[in-house]
């Protein structure tokens, strides 16, 4: 990490160069009214291995049938499953969102509790999902590590780690809890679109000057 980075200085220079594109897909679910925690993790499950393109209008079209623990239980597999059409594993997501209906209506009373640990032992709910539904929903402390955020902070040389899970704790120990819902709302936009997988825009990048370029071998 190179001496004078400013992590502060760095996503308020992200916030600007990801305004002209797409608010990452549970932010955007949530300024169009689904803000329920039950939605952002319902919407979570979507987008696991599924692009925002997709899960967007898939969570919109799961809404319009069941936006509640109780409605989602009147649908049964079939039905489900089809409206999930278009992510992956539809038939596995629908045995999934059942099943932590069912864990709702019958151990919390309908209510979801906003607690990291209960999300956690939800069956298909890991890290990931627990803290993304918990920051956006409840606006929570809590770090959402997927793997254009692992990319990022490892390009930077902020962080030198292998797998997000490992991100996520070295993270957890280095941003302030002032930043921790804005990781994912901003790096998230801004390793799709501008620190991509291959060929990154570092010729135009606003924050290049505190990037340790690792493992960028060739660049846009």
């Amino acid at each position: 990490m190179k001496p004078d980075f400013d992590l502060n200085v760095v996503l308020s220079r992200i916030e600007e160069a990801i305004r002209p594109y797409p608010k990452a897909a549970m932010f955007d679910l949530f300024e169009r009214g689904y803000t329920t925690l039950f939605e952002q993790l319902i919407s979570c499950i979507v987008s696991i291995r599924t692009l925002d393109e997709t899960t967007i209008p898939v969570s919109l079209r799961l809404f319009e049938q069941a936006r509640t623990p109780e409605q989602l239980l009147q649908l049964d597999i079939p039905t489900l499953t089809n409206l999930l059409y278009g992510t992956t594993y539809p038939d596995q997501k629908a045995y999934t969102m059942r099943g932590i209906a069912e864990r709702i209506i019958h151990e919390f009373d309908g209510e979801l509790p906003a607690d990291y640990v209960t999300l956690t032992s939800l069956k298909g709910v890991g890290p990931k999902c627990a803290n993304l539904a918990l920051g956006v929903a409840t606006g929570q402390a809590a770090i959402s590590v997927d793997i254009h955020v692992h990319r990022v902070v490892n390009r930077w040389g902020y962080v030198q780690t292998k797998q997000p899970e490992q991100t996520l704790k070295m993270l957890e120990t280095k941003v302030p809890h002032d930043q921790w819902v804005n990781i994912n709302r901003l790096l998230m936009p801004f390793g799709k679109h501008i620190c991509t997988g291959t060929l990154p825009h570092c010729s135009t990048c606003s924050v290049l000057e505190w990037c340790e370029q690792v493992g960028v071998d060739r660049h846009r």
